[in-house]
């Protein structure tokens, strides 16, 4: 392990990196559900998805763990499932006969591209170049970001059409207990109880089944309120369905793109838009959280990282499913002192056995996960003290613009993207575009068509 990983030099243990691991995949496990559901509804067998979902993390976070060596997990992310089921297959391709596979096809030739882009060096020369100030403001933002989804995800924070956000009903059970696990967690961290945040999750669990079993939660599947009683009926049930990844595995439509390439190219593009930003983004904040970023504060390394997000898109596009990208859930792995590749391995293997152990798995709720994610939350938004908010007005207003944009806009890669503006636009209006990298400029363009094709 320390030849592997070089643990002592990162000044961690086997244990550590252990619990890290677990704690970041019980905080991502959710894409596990969630994943067949979304694209499910674009036409795809949801066995083979799920499959697809496990395996593809699998591969590329194992790819992270020995090509990079960082605590980084990867999945098929969210809100890109989102485009690629509900934007795409059931609107823009609404028409087509199996349009996920049109969608599959584009999101292979944005792994492609990233590859390629990743050994030009262009992604990880975009991660150095970046400011440090916008740098930690990033970093807060993402903080802001999953506290918020943490507490969507457990109806703390709900839906309100006068003030668009509001608070949700206290006699949920859900919220209850996602509060109560939130302060299970801070009392575990006072008393310096190691692995605070896993032992956060489970128990958080734990009370959840007893809720059930006492008649207090009561499950709903049409209101969305499912039972947290892992459902074994068989030993059968703990098969994983290799079979299904034949409805899914290989299944790309080339011939969409020669009679409609300015369509096949915009959705390559948007695509390749939100990974690119909320990779870099989530790279940024998950090193910043776990002092990684070295003296000028770049990522050693990062060239790595980037090129692993890459393998692993195109192994997911290959095995069927969506945009595979790098985790901001990694940041509960590293808030558990989880420091480098053996926590990514950890985090891997425990995707493999969710093949095998699904219907454990399965039945760990949104609300217990909710409290790990609003406490990581806290822990990343603390860089807000590293950011200058005195001195040159564009490092100060790019970081402000970062940090309300993501959780605002619900959106890593918006708010990198009006961060990264406001930056390059006030050093433009100064005159001192002599400060701005050339990449930078390269960055300035796409972000401008992006809003333009928007716009447009």
């Amino acid at each position: 392990m320390e030849k592997l990983f070089h643990l002592k030099e990162n000044g961690t243990t086997v244990k550590t990196e252990i619990m890290a691991g677990i704690t970041t995949f019980l905080a991502m496990a959710y894409i596990l559900a969630v994943n067949p559901g979304m694209l499910g509804a674009a036409g795809m067998n949801t066995q083979g998805v799920f499959m697809a979902t496990a395996l593809s993390a699998a591969i590329a976070t194992f790819i992270m763990a020995f090509l990079a060596n960082y605590p980084i997990a990867l999945a098929s992310g969210m809100g890109l499932n989102a485009y690629f089921a509900y934007t795409i297959c059931l609107g823009e391709l609404a028409a087509e006969t199996d349009p996920w596979k049109i969608a599959l096809t584009a999101i292979l030739v944005e792994g492609v591209i990233f590859i390629i882009l990743s050994i030009f060096k262009f992604r990880e020369t975009l991660v150095n170049c970046i400011p440090e100030n916008l740098k930690y403001g990033i970093t807060t933002g993402i903080g802001l970001f999953i506290t918020f989804i943490g507490l969507q995800n457990a109806s703390i924070a709900a839906n309100d059409d006068a003030t668009l956000v509001g608070l949700g009903s206290l006699s949920d059970p859900g919220v209850a207990l996602a509060l109560i696990g939130v302060v299970l967690i801070g009392v575990m961290l006072y008393f310096g109880v190691k692995g605070a945040i896993l032992w956060g999750i489970l128990g958080t669990w734990v009370l959840g089944i007893l809720a059930e079993l006492t008649g207090w939660y009561v499950p709903n599947p049409e209101a969305g309120v499912y039972s947290v009683l892992p459902h074994i009926t068989s030993a059968a049930d703990f098969l994983p369905h290799f079979g299904a990844l034949a409805d899914t595995a290989f299944k790309f439509d080339f011939s969409f793109v020669a009679g409609h390439f300015t369509q096949f190219a915009v959705i390559v593009f948007a695509f390749l838009f939100v990974d690119l930003f909320d990779t870099v983004g989530t790279l940024i904040g998950v090193a910043a959280k776990g002092n990684m970023l070295d003296e000028k504060g770049q990522l050693p390394r990062v060239g790595k990282a980037l090129m692993s997000d890459a393998l692993g898109t195109v192994a997911g596009a290959c095995l069927g499913t969506s945009t595979v990208t790098s985790y901001v859930e990694s940041s509960a792995g590293v808030a558990e002192g989880g420091r480098t590749g053996l926590t990514s391995a950890t985090t891997a293997v425990m995707f493999l056995l969710s093949m095998f152990l699904w219907p454990i798995f399965g039945a760990i709720p949104s609300f217990a996960t909710a409290p790990a994610l609003i406490i990581v939350g806290m822990f990343m938004m603390s860089s807000v003290a590293k950011v200058k908010f005195e001195g040159d007005m564009a490092d100060v207003l790019g970081a402000f613009v970062a940090i309300i944009m993501m959780p605002f806009t619900y959106s890593i890669a918006n708010g990198i993207m009006f961060g990264i503006l406001t930056w390059m636009l006030l050093k433009i209006l100064r005159g001192k575009t002599k400060e701005i990298h050339p990449v930078m400029w390269i960055v300035f363009a796409l972000f401008v068509l992006r809003i333009l094709s928007i716009v447009l």
